[in-house]
């Protein structure tokens, strides 16, 4: 092995993860996580024999797809992530992963994350969608992780406008476009393909909106495949792309896109709500609940963005990947026709 790490499971041995857990490993198994899972990372459980029994690990490692991977690089999604459990995972109001190691080789973009395996939670589905209840639960986490970090110094985390995502996601929109409309169209309908056909030029200052004025520390991919539920606790998992930006940038992404239809309309002003009394409770002061709502609905139509690049660019693997792609590009469309968020494209923000 030329790294200080295994950079697939193939690579991993019984020495390596002796010297991760802290125990010795006799033998081990490991197997890809589930289907659908992982569409930048490669999630893996891995069954250990040691000393002290039976247990199991997640381990997580760069994506077997070139393209994937090209996306991870250009966006620095592999070293955000173990950035972030090395050095913030401990010091945030809400649960994460207990990390046992976490390695990044900058010249070639291979990671390894060794990680608690939460097996024993249930966990979200983004294709199903997110019932009333843990809506609910994930608005009141998501505010207290933003209030929390509200306008406060983050060392070693960038904003989210920087030259490759302003790019990146201009560029992305402009390729997955029309594969959008083409592999998609009973998606969208004829209007609103001709209102978003000029996003892209807008890309920029979407996100100077949303990275100006308070920020806080966002997860910045809050889909319900990386939520994890624990009775009533909240985990979020996948923190390939945190950084700083408005904290509705998670909360609109959450609710435009993995919330069914009828929970989104019955609740979503309850929901908006809901987030801005708990960073109110969680010591913010001084943010109308206007600027909360402007600020929502210009991240809704961005993030539409980010669904055409997923749905359009990504190599989506299997059945469920294209399963995802239908569910969050249909939701986001429908989530901008009932904001009017695209009147935002004409207006000056």
């Amino acid at each position: 092995m030329s790294r200080e790490f295994p950079a697939t499971p193939q690579a991993l041995t019984t020495d390596w993860l002796s010297d991760a857990v802290g125990m010795r490993v006799k033998s081990f198994e490991a197997s890809p996580l589930g289907e659908g899972i992982g569409v930048i990372g490669w999630v893996n459980r891995i069954w250990l024999d040691t000393d002290a029994g039976y247990h199991s690990v997640i381990a997580k490692f760069a994506s077997p797809s070139a393209a994937n991977r090209a996306v991870a690089a250009t966006y620095d999604m592999y070293s955000r992530e173990v950035h972030f459990y090395r050095n913030l995972a401990d010091h945030v109001p809400i649960r994460t992963p207990r990390c046992l190691t976490a390695k990044f080789d900058a010249t070639t973009h291979d990671f390894i994350l060794l990680l608690e395996d939460l097996g024993t939670c249930r966990t979200g589905d983004q294709v199903a969608g997110a019932s009333h209840e843990d809506a609910d639960a994930v608005v009141k986490t998501l505010a207290r992780l933003h209030a929390a970090t509200w306008d406060a110094p983050l060392t070693g985390i960038r904003s989210h406008d920087f030259p490759a995502q302003r790019d990146g996601i201009a560029q992305g929109f402009r390729l997955g476009w029309p594969t959008v409309q083409e592999r998609f169209a009973d998606l969208l309908p004829k209007s609103s393909r001709a209102e978003l056909d000029g996003l892209a030029d807008h890309i920029g200052r979407l996100i100077e909106f949303l990275t100006t004025g308070q920020q806080s520390l966002v997860h910045a991919d809050v889909r319900l495949d990386n939520v994890l539920f624990d009775d009533e606790q909240v985990v979020l998992v996948d923190w390939q792309s945190v950084c700083t930006s408005s904290g509705e940038q998670d909360l609109a992404y959450f609710l435009t896109q993995s919330l069914d239809d009828d929970v989104r309309q019955a609740r979503f002003e309850n929901l908006l709500g809901l987030y801005h009394e708990t960073l109110s409770a969680n010591g913010v002061r001084d943010y109308p609940i206007d600027d909360c709502r402007k600020r929502f609905r210009v991240a809704a139509l961005y993030l539409f963005a980010w669904a055409v690049v997923i749905a359009g660019t990504l190599d989506l693997g299997n059945e469920r990947g294209e399963a995802l792609a239908r569910a969050l590009l249909g939701r986001s469309i429908r989530s901008l026709a009932e904001l009017d968020a695209p009147h935002l494209l004409r207006l000056d923000l």
